[in-house]
């Protein structure tokens, strides 16, 4: 049997934004820690390779901020206006 994909009115709430951040971040290490280490480099993990890392983690959590940001400021809006 399937989840419904229906949320009531009872128990609507904005995401949170600092943990989808943190899951972004997350994700962006992996990410980046794959491609770095991962099968197809030989040459180990260097200066290029920490910016690289860097830059992926901090972009997945703006990323994935953003994303929360614009789901609660559509949710607020458009479906549940008296969510607070």
């Amino acid at each position: 049997m399937l989840p419904s994909l229906f949320a009531s009115k009872e128990r609507a709430q904005p995401w949170n934004v600092p943990r989808a951040a943190a899951a972004g971040a997350a994700v962006g290490l992996a990410a980046a820690l794959f491609r770095t280490l991962g099968p197809l480099h030989a040459h180990g993990f260097h200066t290029a390779a920490v910016v690289e890392t860097v830059g992926a983690v901090v972009g997945f959590a703006l990323l994935c901020a953003v994303a929360a940001l614009l789901r609660n400021l559509v949710a607020r809006k458009l479906i549940w206006p008296d969510l607070h």
